[in-house]
């Protein structure tokens, strides 16, 4: 399975972080930066700040940010677009959704439909911590999956999540 990571508008660090080491532990192809998510390496920071985000993302990657290949993106609707081009389905990892798209709760008797509709290559988008995936990226989302929760909470983390479908993903 090739599957890129779409990294829009975290807030935190140490999320993106995590995802860098999940990512490099369950084989994910690239990891995309868009929107305000930290990065590593960024240019567009002074150097002292560079310096200290890198540590930050280090912190929880503990080196998986030098063995994923990253980049960056400034319009994230044009790269998922050359995305879709390039043969690539876009799915976006959400919970709580008020849209007419395909919803796909990720639970074992969904695996054979979930590999039907995604096929090889995916893109999997994950949005900011609190509000999710951004309305305006919708149109550009083929299907959307979820994470169904037995507790009281919503969701879970966005690291946590990104583990968990990468996982099942992985494994289709």
């Amino acid at each position: 399975m090739d599957l890129i990571l779409v990294l829009d508008n975290i807030r935190s660090t140490h999320n993106v972080g995590s995802i860098l080491r999940t990512a490099d532990g369950l084989g994910v192809t690239k990891v995309v930066f868009s929107g305000y998510t930290p990065r590593v390496d960024d240019i567009r920071e002074l150097p002292h700040l560079r310096e200290k985000l890198n540590k930050q993302i280090a912190k929880t990657a503990l080196g998986a940010e030098r063995y994923v290949d990253n980049y960056a993106v400034d319009d994230i609707k044009a790269e998922l677009s050359r995305l879709k081009d390039a043969g690539y389905v876009v799915a976006g990892l959400e919970n709580n959704l008020d849209t007419n798209k395909t919803i796909l709760q990720m639970i074992p008797k969904n695996f054979s439909l979930i590999r039907s509709v995604l096929q090889s290559k995916i893109v999997l988008v994950l949005g900011e911590e609190v509000e999710g995936i951004e309305k305006s990226l919708y149109d550009m989302i083929d299907v959307f999956l979820e994470i169904p929760m037995a507790g009281r909470k919503e969701s879970f983390n966005v690291s946590v999540a990104t583990g968990i479908a990468c996982y099942v993903l992985s494994n289709l």
